[in-house]
């Protein structure tokens, strides 16, 4: 029997006091049933008796060419109505690599009558892949509906070249005391926002110390429960601003095993966080502002680094969250207007590597862009008057959604700089 490659699973609710919702994880392989639905976990007893039979009628396109941007299209119908919590269409590589289609559709009603969806576009190498249509029930189990060849053949003119190889021409802003060119040793050019009309107002380029008290803090946030620690949104951190340091024009953040331990008595590990808030400046990013920040994504199993927002138990936006356990995803998403997308892309997302991420925070819908190049809105958006602090951090995975750190070996993760343009 053909044993699939893991399928992610969702993130579970956020705790009610603050903190983020813990991020999805990747569970075990999934198992063809006998009418070829795949699904984690299994349905037993009751759940059984009651679940419904979701049947795959239409799943295009059957070819692709390579560099050509394609959407997908997936028609479904089951035995009896019920809602979905997300539906989509899923592609994986030979090497069993998740490279689905963006833009999957969520609380989808799927009846005797059947569903039809169109996804977002993207491209693919040449090559051959497996493609499958998926949806998620309400309890948070994924279910993989019968799979099939996608050929994806070599385009028959030169593909556009990769926005990861030249940057959209944007102005650059004048460099200011806050806002120098980034260092060759990152092999980053500064560059002005994709988003049309915003000049930079704020950064740090990481080329000199970190400016704790003025510009950063590094040693709590109101975020976290306690202050310096939040062992109950399923993080082994507690915060310590030793654990960031700069060299090269590069923010460096160090995870290692620490002296404490937490309120479950598991035992800490001191990392590295840098937040706008509680600091004399108090920069706060609002509606209408591009966020962007280039990062060297962690390999470290366990590893949990973010660019997010945060004011007042609220204002969560994620720029993105990371976990190695899933090497080429980001999660991009708004929890302001409940909005999100799992961006896979194995040629900009991988561990070890250098990644450039932003976030317009629209009134009316937030967008992301991965090296310059927009890949979600969420057509929700954060409304006229929103307004937060930054958070950058290296957060540590304590196990229940992600595998926690193994060993006792340093986790790090990089920056090259934080933008913001207004």
């Amino acid at each position: 029997m053909q044993q699939p490659a893991r399928r992610a699973t969702p993130r579970h609710a956020r705790p009610s006091h603050r903190g983020r919702k813990a991020a999805f994880a990747a569970t075990g392989a999934l198992a063809i049933s006998g009418a070829g639905l795949l699904g984690v976990p299994a349905l037993t007893g009751a759940q059984a008796a009651t679940a419904p039979t979701v049947t795959q009628d239409r799943l295009a396109p059957a070819t692709m060419v390579a560099g050509k941007a394609t959407t997908a299209a997936l028609t479904v119908h089951s035995s009896s109505c019920f809602t979905a919590r997300t539906v989509g269409v899923g592609v994986r590589d030979a090497a069993g690599h998740n490279l689905d289609f963006p833009g999957n559709v969520s609380n989808a009603q799927i009846c005797p009558s059947g569903l039809s969806i169109t996804t977002g576009a993207r491209t693919l190498p040449a090559g051959t892949y497996t493609q499958f249509g998926f949806w998620q029930d309400l309890g948070g189990a994924w279910h993989n509906l019968p799979s099939r060849q996608l050929a994806v053949s070599d385009a028959t003119v030169a593909p556009t070249p990769s926005p990861t190889a030249t940057p959209k021409p944007t102005p650059t802003p004048t460099p200011t005391a806050t806002a120098t060119p980034s260092t060759p040793a990152t092999g980053a050019p500064a560059t002005g926002a994709p988003v049309a009309g915003k000049s930079l107002t704020w950064s740090d380029e990481f080329n000199g110390p970190i400016a704790y008290g003025s510009r950063w803090t590094g040693d709590k946030s109101s975020a976290y429960h306690y202050g310096n620690h939040n062992p109950d949104d399923n993080k082994l951190d507690w915060l310590n601003k030793n654990n960031v340091s700069v060299a090269g024009g590069v923010a460096t953040f160090t995870a290692k095993p620490g002296a404490n331990t937490l309120e479950n008595g598991k035992k800490s590990w001191d990392t590295g966080l840098l937040t706008t808030e509680y600091s004399s400046e108090g920069f706060q990013v609002k509606t209408g502002d591009y966020a962007e920040t280039r990062v060297k994504l962690p390999a470290g199993t366990g590893a949990w680094p973010a660019l997010w927002t945060w004011k007042n138990g609220n204002g969560e936006i994620d720029s993105f969250e990371y976990h190695p356990d899933n090497p080429n995803l980001l999660e991009l998403t708004n929890h302001v207007n409940p909005g999100h997308l799992y961006y896979t892309d194995a040629k900009a997302i991988a561990k070890d590597g250098w990644v450039t991420i932003g976030t317009h925070y629209g009134a009316t819908s937030v967008d992301w862009y991965v090296n310059g190049t927009k890949v979600f809105s969420d057509g929700k958006g954060v409304g006229a008057n929103w307004s937060a602090y930054l958070i950058l951090n290296l957060s540590l995975s304590a196990g229940q959604y992600h595998a926690a750190p193994q060993g006792t070996a340093p986790i790090t993760f990089a920056a090259d700089y934080v933008r913001v343009y207004r």
